[in-house]
C-alpha cells in the first residue's frame, strides 16, 4: 500500500524543485541597483555630479539670461524652471551610468554576472534603476534652490508631484540611450562625451530658455517635433498652469516609444558583446 504525502501550501519538501519566483528580471535588477548605489556611496563624486549640475544650469540661466529675456530674474525663473527640471532628469547620472557599465565590462564584473542564476539583462537594468534613486535627490535640491530664489508652484501639490513623476519617467526612458552607447563603444572617454553631448540638441532645441516664436523658422520646426519640447510643455503646464492633456500624452508616448526601442536594443547589443 502506497502512502501519499501531501505538501502543505507554502512548504517545500526537501529535494523538491523550487517554484519559480515571478518577475526575475525586475527582482534581479533591483538587487543590482543596490550594488550600484553602494558604489555611489563609496564614490561621492558620482552623486555630486547629479546634484551640482542642475544647480549650475539653473543659476546660469536665471542670472545670465533673465534680464534679457523676461526683464527680471524672478519672472524668468518662473519661465525657465520647468525646462531645467526636464534637463535635470535627462542629464542626471547618465554619464556616470554609462562609464560605470563600461568599467564593469572591462573589469570582468559582467562576466561573473553571467555565471550567476540571474536574468541576462539584469546588470543593465540595475544600473538604470539606480538612477531612479538619484533623480529624486537632484529634483529635491533643484526645487529647494528654486524656492529660495523665488520660484513658486502656481497649480498645486498633486500637479507638482505629477510633473516630477513625468519628468523622471521620461529621463528613465531616455537613459537607455546611454546604456546602448556604453555597450556598443566600451570606452569611458567616448561614452562620457556622447552621453554629455547628445542630450543638448534635444534640450536646447526647445522653448526651455526662450519662446519658440523668437527662434528662426528651421529651429521652430525642430522644436515642434522634438520630444523634449512636449516634456517641457507638460512640466510647465503642471507647475504653472495651462494646457496639459496634449503635452502629457505626447510625453508619455515618446517616453514609451524610447523605452520600447532603446531597452531591447541595449539588451540585444549586450548579449552580442558578452
Amino acid at each position: 500500500m502506497t502512502e501519499t504525502i501531501t505538501r502543505p501550501a507554502g512548504v517545500r519538501l526537501p529535494g523538491s524543485p523550487r517554484e519559480p519566483r515571478p518577475w526575475p528580471l525586475l527582482r534581479h535588477g533591483w538587487a543590482l541597483a543596490g550594488r550600484s548605489l553602494t558604489k555611489t556611496r563609496r564614490n561621492p563624486g558620482m552623486l555630486l555630479e547629479a546634484l551640482i549640475m542642475p544647480v549650475i544650469f539653473l543659476l546660469m540661466f536665471v542670472y545670465l539670461f533673465g534680464g534679457a529675456v523676461s526683464g527680471s530674474s524672478r519672472e524668468y525663473l518662473q519661465y525657465v524652471f520647468p525646462g531645467v527640471l526636464v534637463l535635470t532628469t535627462i542629464l542626471t547620472g547618465q554619464v556616470s551610468t554609462g562609464v560605470s557599465i563600461v568599467v564593469d565590462m572591462k573589469k570582468g564584473v559582467f562576466d561573473r554576472f553571467r555565471s550567476m542564476p540571474i536574468a541576462r539583462s539584469a546588470p543593465l537594468l540595475g544600473s538604470v534603476l539606480a538612477d531612479t534613486v538619484r533623480y529624486p535627490l537632484a529634483v529635491v535640491m533643484l526645487f529647494g534652490l528654486a524656492h529660495l530664489l523665488g520660484f513658486r508652484v502656481e497649480t498645486g501639490l498633486v500637479s507638482a508631484l505629477a510633473a516630477v513623476a513625468l519628468t523622471i519617467g521620461f529621463g528613465f526612458a531616455l537613459s537607455w540611450l546611454t546604456v546602448l552607447v556604453a555597450v556598443l563603444l566600451r570606452d569611458e572617454n567616448m561614452v562620457s562625451w556622447v552621453a554629455f553631448l547628445v542630450p543638448f540638441p534635444l534640450v536646447f532645441g526647445t522653448s526651455m530658455a526662450a519662446p519658440a516664436e523668437t527662434m528662426p523658422d528651421w529651429l521652430q520646426a525642430w522644436a515642434e517635433v522634438n520630444p523634449v519640447s512636449h516634456a517641457i510643455d507638460a512640466s510647465r503646464g503642471l507647475l504653472l498652469g495651462g494646457p496639459v492633456t496634449e503635452p502629457v500624452t505626447m510625453t508619455l508616448l515618446w517616453g514609451g516609444a524610447a523605452l520600447v526601442v532603446l531597452a531591447p536594443l541595449a539588451a540585444w547589443a549586450y548579449r552580442r558583446r558578452m
